[in-house]
C-alpha cells in the first residue's frame, strides 16, 4: 500500500541528455479522488498514449505536493488539524522529482518531455488545478515562455495539445475519500494486496467541517477547470468517474479516439490497476454527512 501520492515522476536513465519534442501532446485535468489514476493508468498501458504522469503535481515553492494541513487552508478548525498528520511524519524528499529545480525548470521540462513521451511521439501528463497556477508561474521563469498568455504558453511547450477533463458526480463521496485519505496519506491499495483483503490504515475519524471544506474546494476547482477551458476555447474530452470505474477499456479507448490513435492489439487488463477503497466506513461518512446537512 502506497502512502505518498502515486506515480511521481522519474528520471530517464536512457537517452537522459536527448532532448524530445512529442508530435501529440494531451493533459488529464482533474481534482483528487476523480478517477483520474486509474485513468492514466489505464492509458499507460496502452504503450501508445504517453505515460501521463504527475509531472507538474509540485507547489512552487517546495518542489513536492501539498501537505494535508494545505488542503485546509482558511478553515478554522483546530479539530480538524488535530487529526492530520504533521509535515515531520511525511518524507518529502521521497516525494520531490529528481529533475526538479526552480531554478532551473526548463531541464525539468526537458525531463519530463522524454519521460512522458512513448516511441510514437505522443506525451502525457496528469495536473491538478491545485498546482495549476504554479505550474504556469515556474512555466513563465522559462524565458521562451516568459510573455505568453496560459493558452499559448501550453500550446507552445506542448505541440498539438488536447485536454481530457475528468470529474466526479458524487462529490460527496469524492470529498469523503480525499478526507479518509488526508488523515492516513494513504492515496491506494498496493496492485500486491489481496483482493478483498481490507485495507490496513490507523484510526480515522468522520469530521463535517473536514469534508464541507474540501466539497467546497474539490466544487470550486472543478469551475476553474471549466473556467480555463472557456478562456483558452478549448473544448475537452469529458469523462466521470463512475464511467471510468465502470469501464476503464471504454475510457481509454475514447481517449485514444480524440487523439486520433490506433486502438492496439492488446487491449487494456480487463482487471483494473488500482481497487477501490470505499467501503461500509466511507459510506456511512457519506449518510452521516447528509444527514448532518439536512440538520442545518
Amino acid at each position: 500500500m502506497s502512502t505518498t501520492e502515486p506515480q511521481r515522476p522519474q528520471a530517464s536513465a536512457a537517452a537522459a541528455d536527448e532532448p524530445v519534442t512529442p508530435r501529440l501532446c494531451y493533459v488529464v485535468c482533474a481534482t483528487p479522488r476523480s478517477g483520474s489514476t486509474l485513468l492514466c493508468e489505464g492509458l499507460e498501458q496502452t504503450g501508445v498514449a504517453g505515460r501521463p504522469r504527475e509531472y507538474f503535481e509540485a507547489l512552487k515553492e517546495t518542489g513536492v505536493p501539498r501537505r494535508p494541513r494545505e488542503y485546509f487552508w482558511g478553515l478554522r478548525s483546530p479539530e480538524v488539524i488535530r487529526l492530520l498528520p504533521y509535515d515531520s511524519q511525511l518524507d518529502r524528499e521521497a516525494e520531490r522529482s529528481p529533475t526538479w529545480s526552480r531554478d532551473d525548470y526548463a531541464g525539468h521540462l526537458a525531463a519530463t518531455l522524454r519521460e512522458g513521451t512513448t516511441p510514437n511521439g505522443v506525451f502525457g501528463a496528469k495536473l491538478m488545478w491545485s498546482y495549476f497556477n504554479d505550474f504556469l508561474e515556474l512555466m513563465r521563469g522559462i524565458p521562451r515562455f516568459g510573455g505568453k498568455g496560459d493558452g499559448s504558453l501550453l500550446n507552445a511547450a506542448f505541440p498539438e495539445l488536447r485536454y481530457v477533463f475528468v470529474s466526479r458526480s458524487d462529490k460527496v463521496r469524492q470529498a469523503v475519500s480525499l478526507w479518509r485519505a488526508l488523515q492516513t496519506w494513504v492515496w491506494r491499495q498496493s496492485d500486491t494486496q489481496a483482493a478483498g483483503e481490507p485495507v490496513r490504515e490507523q484510526r480515522v475519524v468522520y469530521s463535517f467541517d473536514a469534508i464541507d471544506h474540501l466539497l467546497d474546494q474539490l466544487r470550486r476547482h472543478e469551475d476553474a477547470w471549466r473556467g480555463f477551458f472557456f478562456r483558452i476555447g478549448q473544448q475537452p474530452l469529458p469523462l466521470y468517474y463512475e464511467d471510468v470505474a465502470g469501464d476503464l477499456q471504454g475510457s481509454v479507448g475514447r481517449v485514444l479516439d480524440m487523439l486520433g490513435i490506433e486502438r492496439p492489439q492488446t487491449s487494456v487488463p480487463a482487471s483494473q490497476p488500482m481497487r477501490r477503497q470505499s467501503d461500509e466506513l466511507s459510506e456511512s461518512w457519506v449518510q452521516s454527512y447528509l444527514e448532518d446537512v439536512s440538520r442545518r
